[in-house]
């Protein structure tokens, strides 16, 4: 079998033709628009199942650089620090407790799902662990930072790979399954945004960042802002490894651009917001491009029947868990019903995953800031701790 090795500049130029191809097909798909489906997940999908298919006739293996894709993953997490303003949030902060405390629950019962059906079919709980909040809602870097941690120090064989698949799966299935349970609480409930929701996405929000004039100057400042917090960042998250504390690489500069951010607010200093949040959405793009466009569908193909039994299962709880206890203890307004989808993309995959499914709810019916704004701090700064503390727990009754 031929094997093609793309380079980063090839791979992101991939990453971008798969974006391209998704868009169009979006587009021209009243059924796609109707679900909320994507772009970048319809894309990665049709090459996925492509490459799916060369790889199982022997005929092509793609094998990607990914080091853009991780620098792009770090640069969106930033830009979402700097949109972290807790001048701006104090409105949603009930939200904050609420999903972050609903969010906690949710992990601690994907490793009981996960190991309570391993041991219920005979097999290692510690793959079970592997299948639970580790590479659900801990996704990829998490998978690939407990894989060998359960492989060498538990003995558990095939950890990393059974972590990984699954974190594919939950990346490729939280993209799908939110949009359709938003839809049908934001038709059921006939929900729309408030006209708090539409002053505050006109004051602070995305649509501004592509309708206002470019003024070089800015992109200049938002662009030194999330170098000098990304750079800072790196050490962060390096001095905490140091210490033992393995956390996914984007959550010092993460951090970093929280403290700019809102030490910039209490100095009163002009913040390009706009711009960092501009350059958010253009890697968010091509990372998740990236991220889709490298699963290999052959890795889930292959699964051991107790593997799909198990994750169909933490499907199944997850959208249960986002469409009734989530859209209920938020409100049951359309920031809940954004909640929705939000939770089922990173309750399955990354909090990437829920901002572009929130995304795709928001270009048909509208934004809902508060969603918009609590998601990434939930999902992305403090429920990783919690699931670090949570999976270590586990470990240690195995």
């Amino acid at each position: 079998m031929l094997v093609l090795e793309l380079d980063m500049y090839q791979t992101a130029g991939m990453a971008a033709a798969v974006l391209v191809v998704g868009t169009l097909l979006v587009s021209r798909s009243s059924l796609l628009r109707r679900y909320c489906i994507p772009a970048a997940v319809m894309g990665g999908l049709i090459f996925a199942m492509i490459h799916l298919a060369l790889h199982s006739a022997g005929v092509l293996e793609f094998v990607f650089d990914t080091t853009l894709q991780t620098m792009f993953m770090i640069v969106f997490f930033c830009s979402i620090g700097f949109m972290a303003s807790f001048r701006r949030l104090r409105s949603g902060g009930k939200l904050v407790v609420i999903l972050l405390a609903s969010t906690a629950l949710l992990v601690f019962m994907q490793d009981v799902i996960g190991t309570g059906l391993s041991v219920i079919m005979g097999i290692d709980g510690g793959l079970g662990l592997a299948m639970g909040s580790m590479s659900l809602i801990g996704g990829h870097g998490t998978a690939a930072a407990f894989g060998p941690l359960l492989e060498d120090a538990y003995g558990v064989q095939g950890a990393t790979a059974v972590a990984i698949a699954s974190a594919t799966f939950g990346l490729v299935i939280g993209g799908i399954i939110g949009g359709p349970l938003a839809k049908r609480r934001v038709e059921r409930y006939s929900l729309s945004p408030s006209d708090e929701d539409v002053k505050e996405s006109l004051e602070y929000g995305r649509h501004e960042a592509f309708g206002a004039q470019i003024d070089q100057n800015r992109f200049l400042n938002a662009l030194v802002l999330l170098a000098i917090a990304i750079g800072t960042g790196t050490l962060v998250t390096g001095g905490l490894d140091a210490l033992g504390v393995t956390l996914p690489i984007y959550i010092g500069s993460m951090l970093i651009a929280v403290f700019f951010r809102n030490g910039m607010d209490k100095l009163g200093w002009n913040i390009p917001s706009k711009e960092i949040e501009t350059l958010g959405w253009i890697s968010l793009a091509m990372f998740l491009g990236m991220a889709l466009m490298n699963m290999k569908l052959w890795q889930i193909a292959d699964l051991a029947a107790p593997m799909l039994v198990i994750l169909i299962a933490q499907v199944a709880f997850v959208a249960l868990f986002a469409y009734y206890l989530i859209f209920r203890i938020t409100g049951k307004d359309y920031d809940s019903a954004a909640m929705v989808t939000a939770t089922c993309g990173f309750g399955l995959g990354t909090t990437s995953n829920a901002m572009v499914n929130m995304d795709a709810l928001f270009e048909r019916y509208g934004v809902a800031p508060k969603a918009y704004f609590v998601v990434p701090l939930v999902g992305s700064v403090f429920i990783d701790l919690i699931n670090i503390a949570i999976i270590t727990g586990f470990l240690s009754i195995l």
